[in-house]
């Protein structure tokens, strides 16, 4: 066995003994005779190692190469343009490729743009190696070399419409049919150029699962057309990641419209009994009681609002905070919803809390409220996955009386409380008991009726509820005491 082929045997990268004798030959040669055989294969085997990546999930940006075998999914359109100092145009095309961990955006330039559209079909398996760099819909890889693979099977769909579960970083011109679960209001900011962009986001739900959905400038203003329970089609979105979640991106090329399909959507919520502090779940439950909304305001000056509803299943049930727009969602006891990606909280007296933020979503699965603001569709066949919620609906009369976080603020005091008649005067000695609805500088308290912003050094925890005991100065109370 020569020194060649023993170096070979060791490698465990997907490349033919004679492709690796050729490499070998040419290092040889690069290095002008310092190097024997064994010496260049084995910084060859080095080489090859350092660049096979196990999928194209293991492709990132930086690298400086990286090889791999993907399935052809779609083919682009030959673009032309302008090179600096030079009189021929450039011409590049878009080609995406996927393995079983994930999809990438692959450049073909020039001679080969033009070998890609004459000659690649979708479906074909390629053995690719090129240079990772960051890209607008992520990581892409610009090709410097491409030839077919017959002999490997890589197990992905070829198809432009994909079911939530289908969806993989880095996936374009992906169509999706799927039923409205929730919607936000259209967001603006400052480009760097100057110019004013729009945002907005809609939440999806298939038989296979969610997903966010996120509206770009002129499509934007279409989730304020949505209402939940519709069933629309993404077409030509692009897939990126958020806070290490999928989502689903519309720009001017894409669009988002109503389709008259039936889709279903079926919540996988986890049992409340099952859920633990810094857990990100779905729930699923009938809605036992609801406060009134409360508004305070923010470190920034900005006003905010919270509305608190104590939900129960059949294992248990907690208080849910419902932050932002989704505390003027209409629901009352007796109402079945489902919360998705809630985060769960260390609450007041240590009772576990879930928090519905702006990444969370709020289906209403069947309403007894005079009117409905989450989604209907899909509400039998969610029903009748968490059968036995209704039964929770009725048995008792506590969901008319007060909440156990509100109980013990309405049982306090002798007026000592900030809801008697006016607000206090500059100076006044205040016992002001209350909910924290938020937790910093300053520390923001809710009695139902009022809020009051507290200067205090004490750590308390959202949601909690305290008592706290000083002076008023400039519209704050400034704690002595915090209880």
């Amino acid at each position: 066995m020569s020194d060649i082929e023993g170096v070979y045997e060791d490698l465990e990268a997907d490349v033919s003994l004679e492709e690796f004798r050729e490499a070998v030959e040419a290092k040889v040669e690069q290095m002008g005779g310092l190097a024997d055989e064994e010496t260049a294969a084995m910084l060859v085997a080095h080489e090859v190692g350092e660049s096979e990546v196990g999928g194209i999930a293991d492709i990132e940006p930086g690298m400086e190469e990286a090889k791999f075998v993907a399935k052809v999914i779609s083919i682009g359109d030959v673009r032309t343009f302008e090179r600096d100092g030079e009189d021929e145009d450039g011409r590049v095309v878009n080609v995406e490729v996927a393995d079983e961990t994930g999809s990438v955006r692959a450049a073909f330039w020039d001679e080969h743009a033009e070998a890609a559209t004459e000659e690649l079909e979708e479906g074909d398996v390629l053995r690719i190696k090129g240079r990772p760099k960051d890209g607008f819909s992520g990581v892409e890889v610009s090709v410097d070399e491409a030839e077919p693979d017959e002999d490997t099977e890589v197990d992905v769909q070829v198809s432009d419409t994909y079911d939530v579960e289908d969806l993989s970083l880095g996936l374009s011109n992906v169509n999706l049919v799927g039923l409205v679960l929730d919607t936000d209001s259209v967001r603006t900011f400052d480009r760097d150029d100057g110019s004013e962009g729009k945002v907005s986001n809609v939440t999806l739900g298939d038989s296979t699962g969610r997903i966010r959905v996120t509206l770009w400038d002129e499509q934007a203003e279409t989730a304020e057309e949505l209402e939940a329970g519709t069933t629309v089609e993404v077409v030509d979105g692009y897939v990126r990641e958020r806070d290490g979640n999928l989502e689903l991106h519309v720009g001017n090329r894409g669009a988002i419209e109503e389709v008259d399909e039936e889709v279903e959507y079926v919540p996988d919520s986890t049992p409340i009994e099952d859920v633990e502090i810094g857990q990100t779940v779905d729930l699923a439950g009938v809605v036992r009681s609801a406060d009134p909304k409360r508004t305070f305001d923010r470190d920034d000056g900005s006003e905010g609002q919270v509305r608190n509803v104590r939900i129960q299943d059949a294992t248990g049930d907690i208080r849910v905070a419902l932050w932002g727009e989704k505390a003027d969602l209409d629901v009352g006891p007796g109402d079945e919803i489902a919360l998705g990606d809630v985060e769960i909280q260390d609450g007041w007296q240590d009772d576990l809390e879930a928090s519905a933020g702006w990444q969370s979503t709020i289906t209403v699965l069947d309403s007894d409220s005079a009117s409905e603001t989450g989604s209907s569709g899909g509400a039998d066949a969610a029903t009748e996955n968490n059968a036995g919620l209704s039964a929770f609906a009725d048995d008792g009369d506590e969901s008319d009386g007060p909440s156990a976080d509100t109980a013990g603020t309405e049982a306090d005091g002798d007026g000592s409380d900030a809801s008697g008649d006016g607000d206090p005067s500059d100076g006044e000695e205040l016992e002001f008991t209350g909910v924290v609805v938020q937790a910093g500088d300053p520390v923001v308290l809710d009695d139902g009726e009022t809020t009051m912003s507290v200067a205090t050094d004490v750590d308390v925890g959202l949601g909690e509820e305290v008592t706290a005991r000083g002076v008023v100065r400039d519209g704050r109370l400034e704690a002595n005491d915090v209880f």
